[in-house]
């Protein structure tokens, strides 16, 4: 039974900014959690094992300074299948299908490792064992010539373009400037079975808005529509970017929307997209509340003449999760999640929560 159904008690949510209190009859409750991860979680990412999604995994980063930090991979169960450390302050998390490794297809996940200023990619393998560090060099360099905040990467999302197959990895520094926030590189392989990146282009607008007048933010959650071509990310303070994916896009040069501008309280934290048929689906926000985030939806398609236009909220749902920072979905059957899984970033309890879809569903007022 779905742990919603048990809880009686009603636990108090700390009043932010005097505006918000719950309990928790009003949340959605996870079906199941993580073990902890020690230190600091923050970004969640899902493999799917398409052979066989029972032995589909869930990997999330440790972020802490080596020799504590680490990528965690979990079972769909919660518990710990590996451990890969030390890792200096890994950040966040993203997988791709099908990038071309000698000759092969390998599925990959790449971590942002932001105290040695570079990503580390391991392969999955298909059968879902241990994944393999597969960085050139033990570490894949980017930011280059940054220095202080601006060199150290943290939010990352992947992208497979579909015409050639290539593989791209989109970073988001510490801190960067109005323009050109956003870092994104074409994986290459090198040919010897390891990886390496060529920087190919910078872009994305950033409000430079922070939580106090004069403080600056920051963009960590960045995501890929990979169906449809299309990145977001999360400028905190103000709303989410949407922008091309693919570098050599007509339109990569202009923003193509912003969205989520309001009705928030804190940070724009984790972006996730619920994919299904024919485009259409939901993008999903979280709203980084101590005690309780919450999530905000809106429609992945747009409206029926303005495709970039996500303005409508179509879902406000509470959550049990503490002050999330990353998020992932997927919209495709897996064990015990019929209609799919969301899984959120668990502050306090050091781990990750993860949610049967049909929990969210049954709130959107699509």
């Amino acid at each position: 039974m779905i742990a919603r159904f048990l809880a009686r008690r009603l636990i108090q949510i700390p009043v932010v900014a005097g505006v918000l209190t719950l309990t928790a009859a009003c949340q959605i409750q996870p079906a199941r959690v993580t073990a902890p991860v020690g230190n600091d979680p923050d970004d969640p990412a899902i493999w799917l094992n398409t052979a066989d999604p029972a032995k589909s995994l869930i990997l999330g980063t440790n972020k802490a300074a080596a020799p504590g930090g680490a990528l965690v991979v979990f079972n769909l169960d919660g518990t710990v299948r590996q451990t890969i450390r030390p890792l200096d302050r890994p950040n966040n998390v993203d997988v791709e299908y099908g990038f071309s490794l000698g000759g092969r297809s390998a599925d990959i996940a790449v971590v942002t490792e932001r105290l040695q200023h570079r990503l580390r990619v391991y392969r999955i393998p298909s059968g879902g064992g241990a994944l393999e560090d597969i960085s050139a060099d033990g570490g894949v360099p980017v930011l280059a010539d940054q220095a202080g905040d601006a060199s150290e990467p943290m939010g990352i999302a992947l992208y497979r373009r579909p015409r050639d197959g290539a593989v791209f990895a989109i970073v988001s520094p510490k801190s960067g400037g109005a323009t050109d926030y956003l870092w994104q590189y074409r994986l290459n392989d090198e040919g010897n079975g390891r990886v390496t990146a060529t920087l190919v282009r910078r872009f994305g607008n950033f409000s430079r808005r922070g939580p106090t007048p004069g403080e600056i933010g920051e963009i960590e959650a960045v995501m890929v529509d990979d169906e449809l071509g299309y990145v977001y990310y999360a400028d905190e303070r103000f709303g989410i970017h949407k922008w091309q994916a693919d570098p050599d896009h007509p339109e990569a040069a202009r923003e193509l929307g912003v969205f989520g501008t309001s009705g928030y309280k804190l940070d724009r934290e984790g972006l996730a997209v619920y994919a299904g048929s024919r485009g259409t689906g939901y993008l999903v926000s979280t709203d980084q509340i101590p005690g309780g985030s919450i999530l905000r939806l809106y429609r992945r398609e747009g409206t029926a003449t303005k495709p970039h236009d996500h303005q409508a909220v179509v879902g406000v749902i509470p959550t049990s999760s503490d002050e999330t920072d990353g998020i992932e979905i997927i919209s495709r059957p897996l064990p015990g999640f019929p209609d799919g899984l969301l899984v959120m970033m668990n502050s306090g309890p050091k781990n990750f929560l993860l949610y049967d879809w049909r929990e969210i569903a049954a709130q959107i007022t699509r």
